[in-house]
């Protein structure tokens, strides 16, 4: 029986020696990054990449990481527990996972308990960078009208109360107004999120809220602060206490939130930071002039692959995404959609071979030591369907092109909906619009077949696409009707 040491700043020393372990000495690291957002992604990525650097001997970049919502208290626990350390689990297809310990996170503040706090730390001189991951639908981002929600409850609380702010835009508005007021330079705010032109997006979205909040803050923002486009790209799934109780039986570490990934690792950023930013490209992040081609490529390949494969793959009663792509014909399918609807529209990408990578994605979803729950992949797909999905669809029906698998996509997640709370299926549905796609799937069986399509937050204007609807209403009239292993069969012909 190993030694159980609990994972904190006093006993990194005692760690087993195949456990690398941070080299700097975090007293002398500088906070120069705030991190809105602390989830297993960012902590297998954006800290990931900064822990590389600190261990070259840089200073200045040690980041505090900030959580805005009451869920993130669980995060605040774990972290102040183990003085902000954690350890990251990487997964290899075959072999022993390899843990190391980051220690990049040198500081962790909850919010809602003291929102002062966590403004003066954006407003804090040494701070240049906000990264954020907040999620797709956390920008408050209305597809259809491409306009901030401005009547959602919490904008109006922050509209209403400045120095108690509860939403992302209250906080960054407050802090940039003290950094105008109290003559301190700019800084540059960074979204991590999987959204095509995520930088621009955020800018758009702040900017509407500061024309509301704090108008007179409009031209120093736009003067003083950039929002450079990125893409990142990491499989994270959720940590089980399966990963929890491994780390702690095969290494003797007791960590109460340690983060399993996969060893590949991408970052494309655009080179353009208002306060200087750090030389991530030292280890191994991208900085190029122009992100799209590359961010449009990995979400309409990677991201509307995991939805594809999340859930066709639930019907199927897959749990998790390695468990799909040992089913050939999902594999075939999933090709079948990238090559005939997804890369004759994505154009050429400098330095990327396309075949090359459509193999690599099937190569890291059939990782099993990756147990990347379908329940995840499935989950907030009322964001994630419009970014990922719909962009490649409305191209393909410009160009008079193939939707046919866009729309099985489409008509497989009506019947996840359809089916959830079934015997035989009790899919957990994890939507902030849960209530309004549940009704509007009901009456598609009861009422009107198309009353999922007229959800216009979700799909826009694509309901009035006569072509896209015959495909739709084939495909999920064929779901409730057939089997749906058949019924990919003969999609795959």
């Amino acid at each position: 029986m190993k030694n159980i040491i609990k994972l904190n700043a006093n006993n990194l020393s005692f760690l087993p020696k195949e456990v690398m372990v941070p080299k700097y000495n975090r007293s002398k690291i500088k906070t120069g990054i705030v991190h809105i957002g602390v989830g297993n992604f960012f902590r297998a990525h954006v800290a990931f990449y900064t822990d590389q650097l600190l261990n070259q001997g840089v200073t200045d970049w040690g980041i505090c990481g900030i959580g805005l919502l009451e869920k993130d208290s669980k995060m605040n626990q774990a972290l102040k527990m183990q003085d902000c350390y954690y350890s990251l689990i990487l997964m290899e297809p075959e072999g022993t996972p390899k843990p190391r310990i980051i220690g990049s996170i040198i500081e962790y503040l909850f919010a809602p308990e003291d929102p002062e706090a966590a403004l003066e730390k954006m407003a804090d001189p040494e701070v240049k960078i906000v990264t954020l991951t907040i999620t797709e639908g956390g920008y408050n981002y209305d597809s259809v009208t491409d306009q901030f929600n401005i009547s959602e409850p919490l904008i109006q609380w922050d509209l209403q109360n400045a120095h108690y702010p509860k939403t992302v835009f209250g906080y960054l508005t407050q802090a940039l107004k003290r950094r105008m007021d109290r003559g301190i330079p700019g800084l540059t705010i960074l979204s991590c999120d999987n959204i095509q032109h995520n930088g621009d997006i955020c800018k758009k979205m702040l900017i509407t809220f500061i024309n509301e909040a704090e108008p007179g803050l409009e031209d120093w923002v736009k003067i003083h602060v950039t929002f450079p486009n990125c893409m990142v790209d990491r499989i994270t799934p959720i940590t089980t206490t399966s990963d929890i109780n491994k780390l702690k039986s095969r290494f003797g570490i007791a960590d109460t939130w340690p983060v399993v990934c996969e060893p590949f690792i991408q970052w494309v950023i655009e080179d353009n930071f208002s306060n200087g930013r750090p030389e991530w490209d030292r280890t191994g992040v991208q900085f190029v002039d122009e992100v799209e081609p590359y961010e449009r490529m990995k979400i309409r390949l990677l991201n509307t692959g995991h939805s594809l494969l999340g859930l066709s793959g639930s019907l199927l009663g897959y749990n998790t995404i390695d468990e799909t792509v040992r089913d050939s014909v999902l594999v075939k399918l999933l090709r079948k959609f990238m090559d005939e609807e997804v890369t004759p529209v994505l154009g050429t990408i400098e330095g990327i071979d396309l075949e090359k990578y459509k193999e690599s994605l099937i190569q890291r979803f059939a990782n099993s030591n990756i147990k990347d729950h379908l329940t995840r992949i499935c989950a907030e797909s009322s964001a994630k369907i419009p970014k990922f999905l719909l962009p490649t669809i409305q191209e393909q029906l410009e160009r008079s092109g193939q939707v046919k698998i866009g729309a099985f996509i489409v008509a497989s997640w009506c019947r996840y909906l359809e089916l959830a709370d079934t015997p035989g299926y009790n899919f957990e549905i994890q939507d902030v619009m849960k209530a309004e796609l549940l009704q509007a799937v009901k009456a598609s069986v009861d009422e009107d077949p198309l009353s999922f399509l007229k959800i216009k937050a979700v799909f826009g204007h694509l309901v009035h696409s006569k072509r896209f609807v015959h495909t739709y209403i084939e495909m999920i009239n064929n779901l409730r009707n057939q089997r749906v292993n058949e019924f990919i069969r003969e999609l795959i012909i």
